[in-house]
Order: structure tokens, then C-alpha cells, then sequence
């Protein structure tokens, strides 16, 4: 774990690995810094400059504002292991190591501006560095999540053309075992507290002797900064890119209007590095108005970690999944005194208003709702100015104009439900993605007139609130998980007992829905025990994709639905599905 040695300077900073870090950064009130700071990158968002840079433009602002003593002494990113141990790190520290990662990144590894590398790590503070040395470079990082597979790794790899990943000790031997099949791959390297292994760059090591003199590469506002792998229904994951204003500019509206962050808050977000949500509440939307990131390491979600760290740790605002929140409230929450805690955030899937509601009589905190996609970055939110509407996300947010709209293009009025749509003409906003990678016509089926069509229905009542009604498309939005149909049944079709199979969303009390999988037996496992074989394919699944993607439910059918063309029907299996409730 890096961290600096208290008390010494930039310049000094050491490997440290410590059970327990001194606390020695004290909250102070943000009066030096005012609400003003937001003016500039607002008038970014209205007209994106040629060439922007988030960690040479922001970043090193914060730095500079923090030397002068215009910033609180609270640091940029507070971090938590598993074990206790914690580090801090102010902007200063944050650029003065990110230098050295992006210098590592562009010597040892040879990556020049433009290359693409697959970061592949928990929730530990080596993420922040890579990201941001990536950044600095003007190299094009790809987040991933370590619950990834080899065949997910080597399909992400050959598609995206990476010529560099960066990972852990546990997905190393995934690597490995797919690394020949992947000719462009050039660099390996590894992120670990213990020794090198062969074949791998050892990333503390080379950041240890690195200079910290790396200049920020010039990057245009359009170059594309980052891709995400979003989650298809008819193909495997789609390559979603993002350039440097799009989520570098674009998420301000998030810090400012849903999350209403200043520099003196402290903001949790609980999510998957691999996921574009992480990207909004622990990467750019809190660093761009100078407040703290705070993280923890653990590796699995722990209600009573959760909770005891809100108690115990300055959080003001606090972001999670329903799931999460559903979860949290099975524990009594009512006994734990989170005194710093002033908001709750959800997104990701749409939450149940008795969520929200139970949540803030045992917490006295309100949930506000946001809607956004890995395209796109906040297009609905809830604020405390908002009325609280059952059932509706909220409002649009600026700059995006959102309207309901049917096939052909035409405004539909108030109650009517539609196609949930963003304007983009004459003049596309900034937080849209550039496009699909390599699929120019996937892009081009996502504009119809002058709109983006996002893919989900809704309906805008009469004072300009949002409705989610349903997905158009059939992703699954699982504990926070979007899991496409077509990845669960590509994997169920290399078990010999599988003839055909489709994959659905269905509700679950606590998930607030699951993986489904309607299958048809080869003729061979038609006598098969079905519980040991619902167990087998269970297992099967798991072994061959993500664990997260695996079926929690399975029904052996003798048909399925499809149409005259003979394509499956999963709209009728999962209306049948979400009839039982």
C-alpha cells in the first residue's frame, strides 16, 4: 500500500505498508473556497474548450489551491483496507504520484497517447494512480471488473486491442492463460504486495524509481479518454467510448446539482471499479469540486462494514445501488449514529419509494434519485428543491434536454408513455459518448431525428418529471449488475444438457430482479434429476463467465417463444415472469 510518511514532504514519500496509519488531516470549514469555483468548468460545459486535460486542468488546479491554502486540509482520497490500514493523500500527493504513474505507464510500458490499456482492480488506491497517470498521458483506459473470467478477459483484450493490462495477483493466472491468443497484447503488469512474477512488470517497484517531472500530454476535448464495456442483448458487450470533456466536463451537473458537492464534503461511492457509476462518484464528479473520495477496500459487501464506517468516518454523502440500500436496511439501521451524513444517492436501477421511505425514518437522511447510462452521463435526478414523487426519478439535467417521444419523433404530451429521448440537434450536448468502437452503425441506430434514443420507456408528467417505465432492450439490472441475455446464454450453450436457452430478468425482493434462464434439454438430459441439474448448470455458468451473470432461476421448458422469423420472444417470457408479482 503506498502512503505518505507523516510529516515530510512530497519529494519523501515512501513505500509503507501499516496496519494503522496515524490520523493526521483535520476537516476544516471550506470558507476559503466558494461556491464560485464551479464557474469555470460550467462554462466549460457550455462550450468545451479545443484541448482540456482532467488532471492537468483540474487536478493540479486543486493542488495549486491546496499549496496556497484556498482548499480544507481534508484530502483528496481516504482510502480503508480490509484490515484497517488507511491512506490519505491530498492533491499534491495525488499529482505528485499520478506524474510518476503516467511516467511509468509511457516508459516502462511504451504506451504512447492513444493506446489503450485494461485495468483490471478492486477498490485500492493503485486505481486512482493508473487512472489519473493514464489521463495525464492521454492514454485511453479501459476499467474492468475483477469478477471477469479468461474468456471475458481474452474477448476484452482481442476486441479492444489493448496493448497493456494492469491487474492484481488473483486475475494474473487468467491472464496468463489467454495472453497467446492475444498477439497485440505487448505489456503485462502487476499490482501486488508481494513479489514479481515472470513475464510481468511489477508496478510499485517501477513507480518507486520513476520521476515525477511527467508534463501532461496535450489532449484534445474530443480525444477519447476512456471505454467502457457495456452489457448487449443481441451480441456480446459493446465497446462504449467516453473522450476527455464528455465524463472530464460533462459529470459537473452531477457534483453540482445531484450530488451538490463542495470542497469540504466527503463523498462514498459504493460500486465496482469495472462500472461507469464508479466513475461518477469517486472519480470525476467529487475531484472536480476539490471535496474527498472516500473508499473501501473490502472485497465483498458487508452490511455491518458499510455501516460501521458511516458512523465512524466523516461521509457527507453517501452513494449505493436499491440493492445496497435494501440490504443495509435488514440490519437495525436506526442504532448507528451517522453524524456527518447528510444525502443519500441510488442509481443504477430504479428504487422502491418504501426504500427510500424506511431509510429516512431509521436514518433521518433523504435517498435522492439519479438516471444516467454508460452512455451518457446524469440525465434524471432528484434533488432536496424537488418534490419527492413516487415512482419518478426526477427532473432532466442541464444541459440535456429530455423529452418523451414515439416512433416518429413527435413530443408526446404529459401521462403518455414514450421513448425517454435527448436532443441533440442542433447542437449535441457534451456528456454523450463519441460512439460504439468499431461499430459505427450500433452508433448511428441510437440517433432517430434529432434525438438519442436511449433504449427505455418513460412518461413526463405535467410540471416535468420523469417516469422510468421499462427497458426497451432486454438488460438485466441485477444488485447493481447490467448483465446482457446473450452472454448468460452463450455460456449455458457449451453445456451438452442445453439445446436452447433464453435468459430474462425476474423480480427478486431483495436484487430487485435476477437472471432467469428458460431451457430446452437435449434430448439425453430429458430424465435428468432437475435439481442436481439446475445445480450444475449453476456451477457451469459460474465457471465460464462472471460468477454475477450466473442464473439464480432456472425453468426446463419444451418451447419458447419466438417469432415468424423464428427469433426469440424474451419480451413474452419476461412479462410472464414479472406477472407473478
Amino acid at each position: 500500500i503506498l502512503a505518505k510518511v507523516t510529516g515530510q514532504k512530497p519529494h519523501a514519500l515512501k513505500f509503507v505498508r501499516a496496519s494503522k496509519l496515524p490520523y493526521r488531516i483535520q476537516r476544516q470549514s471550506s470558507g476559503a473556497v466558494s461556491p464560485g469555483d464551479f464557474s469555470d468548468l460550467e462554462a466549460l460545459y457550455r462550450e468545451a474548450p479545443e484541448y482540456f486535460n482532467f488532471a492537468r486542468d483540474v487536478l493540479d488546479n486543486w493542488s495549486q489551491k491546496e499549496k496556497d491554502g484556498r482548499r480544507p486540509s481534508s484530502p483528496a482520497l481516504w482510502w480503508v483496507g480490509d484490515q484497517g490500514e488507511e491512506v490519505q493523500w491530498g492533491f499534491e500527493e495525488l499529482g505528485f504520484l499520478s506524474r510518476k504513474a503516467a511516467e511509468v505507464l509511457s516508459q516502462a510500458c511504451g504506451l504512447r497517447k492513444g493506446d489503450r490499456v485494461i485495468v483490471i482492480l478492486p477498490r485500492v488506491p493503485e486505481w486512482w494512480l493508473i487512472t489519473v497517470g493514464c489521463i495525464r498521458a492521454g492514454i485511453v483506459f479501459i476499467p474492468a471488473t475483477v469478477l471477469l473470467t479468461a474468456e471475458d478477459i481474452q474477448y476484452r483484450l482481442q476486441i479492444s486491442k489493448a496493448k497493456c493490462i494492469i491487474t492484481n495477483d488473483v486475475v494474473v493466472p487468467l491472464v496468463d492463460s489467454v495472453a497467446s491468443e492475444c498477439p497485440l497484447l505487448e505489456r503485462r503488469m502487476l499490482v501486488s504486495k508481494g513479489g514479481s512474477r515472470e513475464g510481468w512488470l511489477n508496478f510499485h517497484a517501477l513507480l518507486e524509481a520513476a520521476s515525477d517531472e511527467h508534463q501532461p500530454v496535450q489532449t484534445k476535448s474530443q480525444d477519447p479518454m476512456t471505454i467502457y464495456f457495456s452489457s448487449g442483448t443481441t451480441g456480446y458487450p459493446k465497446m462504449v467510448e467516453h473522450s476527455c470533456s464528455s465524463l472530464g466536463i460533462g459529470l459537473i451537473a452531477s457534483a453540482r446539482y445531484w450530488m451538490k458537492l463542495t470542497p469540504s464534503d466527503t463523498m462514498w461511492g459504493l460500486t465496482d471499479t469495472g462500472w461507469v457509476k464508479f466513475a461518477y462518484s469517486s472519480l470525476f464528479s467529487p475531484w472536480m469540486v476539490g471535496a474527498t473520495i472516500f473508499s473501501h477496500g473490502m472485497l465483498q459487501f458487508k452490511p455491518t462494514v458499510v455501516l460501521n464506517s458511516l458512523a465512524k468516518y466523516p461521509v457527507t454523502t453517501f452513494c449505493g445501488t436499491p440493492t445496497i440500500f435494501r440490504m443495509l436496511l435488514q440490519h437495525d439501521v436506526s442504532r448507528y449514529n451517522f453524524k456527518s451524513l447528510t444525502a443519500c444517492l441510488s442509481g443504477g436501477e430504479p428504487i422502491n419509494p418504501e426504500v427510500i421511505r424506511q431509510w429516512k425514518a431509521q436514518t433521518g437522511v433523504d435517498i435522492y434519485e439519479g438516471y444516467g447510462q454508460t452512455e451518457t452521463t446524469l440525465v434524471c435526478f432528484r434533488s432536496k428543491e424537488m418534490k419527492f414523487k413516487p415512482g419518478y426519478i426526477g427532473k432532466p439535467c442541464p444541459p440535456f434536454q429530455i423529452q418523451i417521444i414515439d416512433e416518429d419523433c413527435n413530443q408526446l404530451p404529459p401521462g403518455k408513455e414514450g421513448d425517454i429521448a435527448i436532443r441533440i440537434k442542433p447542437k449535441r450536448p457534451l456528456g454523450l459518448f463519441s460512439g460504439y468502437v468499431d461499430d459505427p452503425e450500433k452508433t448511428a441506430s441510437t440517433e432517430r431525428g434529432d434525438f438519442y434514443i436511449t433504449g427505455d420507456r418513460g412518461i413526463m408528467d405535467k410540471d416535468g418529471y420523469i417516469q422510468f417505465v421499462s427497458r426497451a432492450d432486454d438488460i438485466i439490472l441485477s444488485a447493481g449488475y447490467r448483465i446482457g441475455p446473450y452472454e448468460v446464454e452463450h455460456a449455458l450453450s457449451g453445456h451438452p444438457a442445453v439445446a436452447e436457452s433464453a435468459v430474462v430478468s425476474s423480480p427478486d425482493p431483495v436484487r430487485g430482479e435476477v437472471v432467469k434462464a428458460f431451457i430446452i434439454l437435449s434430448p439425453a438430459y430429458q430424465s435428468h434429476d432437475k435439481e442436481q441439474l439446475t445445480l450444475e448448470l449453476q456451477k457451469y455458468v459460474k465457471e465460464v463467465t462472471a460468477p454475477y451473470k450466473y442464473p439464480r432461476k432456472i425453468e426446463f421448458v419444451q418451447n419458447l417463444p419466438k417469432t415468424i422469423s423464428g427469433k426469440v420472444q424474451r419480451k413474452v417470457l419476461r412479462k410472464k415472469e414479472w406477472e407473478k408479482v
